[in-house]
């Protein structure tokens, strides 16, 4: 079955991802958003992704589900096992697919290489997570480390096109050893263009019970070391004179110690782990009620928190030099902090006694920084069928 044997047909485009709702990370509500404005654009779309217990499919695009099994050093992840589910084999062989976009290189990604190769249709993967730092952090032997990365870039090498969701990405993608031509694709917003957010933000506090001027920070992310939650935690405990609330939002491996470590500097009371946050209504008004948003990770890529925080004019401070730092200007649409405790405290104490300038920044995030999902998926919708048609004058070539 190929869309080249029916070209007048709309071609199908398959979404693939190891993580999807209920799992929320960065990449799964980039691949959730994405088929949402293609379905609105009347592309025909399916997300691809493995099976997840206890949920109830909502969405107004086909989701196919493969068997899977808990990852229980990465919860809440999945470790998808498409080559056993014969059910979902044979609902696959049936989608006229005319295109795979691939949102990770794993069991995802390869099951859409391979209908990629026996249809001869475009594939397109995006290259978002610092890989090797995960690898290095399960796999204590540098000899294995080094051999799935050759794998992974291989992966990489086989697509028809390669993006990334920022410029700065591509130093990451070379120094992993991929020499090929890569396409900057950012990341959309689905917060981005709210009228009115300062009406907003004073009634999401309200809401929330939190005092006009109490300082309010917020993490949202998987809560996991690599995102130096550490340094955050510590950083706040430097700060046990002031009267702030803390929102950490999300699930990961180290929550657990968190808490704990929370508890053993003394600040659980201005701390608070409210989970993963489903409801992106719900998670709008936190982002909203935050004076300042924390994300001193060095590990991630192009953090879509960062941009879904400054959509509700919360401006970001991250680590001088990161990957992730790219697209803030210091105190102009967000603040750049060395990467220690002592700093992250230091710049939060400036901060909350200037809030004219946190202000400022904030306004600036959401007018740089908050381009919405609908608008990015119309530029993918168009790279897309522009792929498809050169796959396709090629393929008439060559027959």
């Amino acid at each position: 079955m190929s869309i080249y044997n029916t070209r007048d047909q709309i071609p199908m485009i398959g979404l693939f991802n190891d993580s999807f709702p209920p799992i929320m990370d960065g990449v799964a509500v980039a691949t959730y958003n994405t088929a949402y404005w293609l379905y609105r654009m009347n592309q025909p779309v399916c997300v691809v992704t493995p099976k997840a217990p206890n949920y109830i499919i909502s969405e107004p695009y086909p989701v196919y589900r493969y068997s899977s099994l808990p990852l229980f050093t990465r919860k809440p992840y999945r470790l998808g096992l498409p080559e056993i589910d014969l059910t979902f084999q044979n609902k696959l062989d049936r989608i006229p697919f005319g295109l795979v976009h691939a949102h990770c290189p794993f069991t995802s990604g390869q099951l859409a290489l391979r209908i990629a190769r026996e249809r001869n249709i475009p594939l397109v993967a995006t290259f978002h997570s610092k890989y090797k730092d995960d690898f290095e952090r399960a796999i204590p032997n540098k000899t294995v480390v080094s051999l799935l990365m050759k794998e992974l870039i291989r992966f990489y090498e086989k697509a028809d096109e390669v993006w990334i969701p920022q410029a700065a990405v591509e130093e990451t993608i070379r120094q992993y050893g991929y020499k090929g031509q890569v396409t900057v694709v950012e990341n959309g917003n689905d917060f981005a263009g709210m009228p009115n957010v300062d009406v907003f933000k004073t009634a999401s506090r309200r809401e929330m019970n939190i005092p006009t001027n109490k300082p309010v920070f917020l993490f949202v992310g998987q809560h996991i070391w690599e995102k130096n939650t550490a340094l955050i935690i510590d950083s706040l405990a430097m700060l046990r004179d002031m009267d702030y609330c803390m929102f950490f939002i999300g699930a990961g491996y180290a929550a657990d110690e968190m808490k704990q470590r929370v508890a053993e500097a003394g600040i659980q009371d201005k701390v608070k782990f409210e989970g993963v946050v489903l409801d992106r209504n719900v998670l709008k008004k936190y982002y909203a009620a935050a004076d300042v948003f924390l994300f001193p990770s060095v590990y991630d890529n192009a953090p879509l928190v960062v941009r879904e925080a400054a959509a509700m004019q919360t401006p970001a401070i991250l680590v001088k030099g990161s990957t992730a730092s790219e697209i803030i200007g210091d105190g102009i649409n967000g603040f750049l902090i060395e990467n220690s405790p002592q700093a992250l405290a230091s710049k939060l104490r400036s901060l909350m006694s200037d809030k004219a300038s946190l202000h400022k920044a904030g306004q600036n995030a959401a007018a740089t920084i908050a381009r919405s999902w609908e608008d990015v998926s119309a530029e993918v919708h168009s790279r897309y069928l522009n792929l498809i048609d050169r796959k396709v004058t090629n393929y008439r070539k060559n027959a």
